[in-house]
């Protein structure tokens, strides 16, 4: 008598883990550093604030899907203690930002338990939308208006401004003598307070201006962090995991984000949504630069534009190469967003395979 054939699997295979920490955390510490060091113009300079809440929520999902609950209890009571009780006074944009953090974590949270299916970049930039619209709403409902808001942004900006322009004089007084001796070998030096001031203003101008954009893309990035932490952390898959940057793409539709706001920006009767247009080209442009530095990375050597963009922030702290590092970095964003671009439709990285 011949025995039944076994029933076959059908529950669907886990998902490939992620492993390495080494270029996570290198993507963390600049994910920390640099809006350290661009205050005047990113919207969030304590990133983590942006971070722990969107793991928290991981591994919330993670445990709802049969993950283990102590690192849920760990993440979520850490996000609880850095919003409900923060070390040092709060301002009022702090609490703006702990607001937009929490209200992230819940969007993108709701999302990956709605739709599993999805990868992440569709779900957080989902999480994203579902959060400004939450923002709109409770800015017509809640103490806090839009007006308001603008308010402080702006007060925080000239805040950070000036606690940079403090450091900077307090530096020079406190080395007067070396100061003095400095400016004498090299005269330019004698304007860097004001031209320092001149600039942070610049940038801060440009900061407010595109403040939704920024602060779209701070989260973006984020919940990618966040999302690549929690499946080093846990077994417990949430869905596929973090493609490296070679493999950037998303779906091809998003550029109407960017012909709109070209669009707004170029034709002179919408003026009023001038705003608006400025947002959807950077958001839209960055987005886009990041999948041109893709099919840069696709083409190029191993690890070479790592490299190249390394050295590139090391010349950024140089007192004379500093400009040829910007205007490097100039170039490679323009050659980046219009690879970018083109791969819409050219679709570089299957017309031609690397050599190995």
């Amino acid at each position: 008598m011949t025995q039944p054939a076994p029933a076959a699997d059908t529950r669907p295979a886990a998902a490939p883990t992620e492993r390495g920490w080494g270029k996570l955390l290198l993507a963390f510490a600049a994910f920390i550093i640099v809006p350290t060091q661009l205050r005047a113009l990113l919207p969030v300079d304590s990133a983590i604030l942006l971070f722990v809440p969107a793991l928290a929520t991981c591994a919330l999902v993670g445990w709802w899907a049969g993950g283990r609950v102590v690192l849920t209890v760990i993440w979520v009571a850490l996000a609880v203690w850095i919003t409900a009780f923060p070390v040092t006074p709060t301002t009022a944009f702090d609490n703006l930002v702990r607001g937009w953090s929490l209200l992230l974590a819940g969007a993108f949270g709701l999302v990956c338990l709605l739709g599993d299916q999805r990868p992440l970049f569709a779900r957080a930039l989902i999480a994203v939308c579902i959060t400004f619209v939450l923002a709109a709403f409770m800015s017509l409902v809640g103490p806090v208006t839009i007006a308001q808001a603008s308010t402080t942004v702006a007060a925080e900006f000239a805040r950070r401004n000036n606690e940079t322009m403090a450091a900077l004089n307090t530096m020079i007084q406190l080395h007067s003598q070396q100061w003095s001796d400095l400016v004498a070998k090299v005269p330019l030096l004698a304007d860097l307070p004001s031209k320092t001031r001149d600039e942070l203003t610049t940038l801060s101008k440009a900061g407010r201006a595109v403040f939704p954009a920024l602060l779209a893309l701070e989260s973006l990035a984020a919940l990618a962090l966040a999302w690549a932490t929690y499946h080093r952390l846990s077994r417990t898959r949430l869905g596929a995991p973090l493609r490296p940057l070679r493999e950037f793409r998303f779906n091809d539709q998003l550029v109407w984000g960017l012909i709109v706001g070209l669009t707004i920006v170029l034709l002179p009767t919408l003026t009023t949504l001038r705003g608006t247009g400025k947002n959807l080209l950077v958001f839209f442009g960055a987005l886009y630069a990041l999948r041109g530095f893709g099919v840069l990375t696709w083409f190029m050597a191993p690890g070479s534009l790592a490299i190249t963009v390394a050295l590139g922030f090391l010349m950024l702290f140089a007192p004379v190469l500093n400009e040829v590092a910007v205007l490097v970095f100039l170039m490679l964003g323009v050659a980046a967003l219009a690879l970018g671009l083109g791969d819409t439709w050219a679709d570089w990285r299957h017309r031609a395979r690397p050599t190995p």
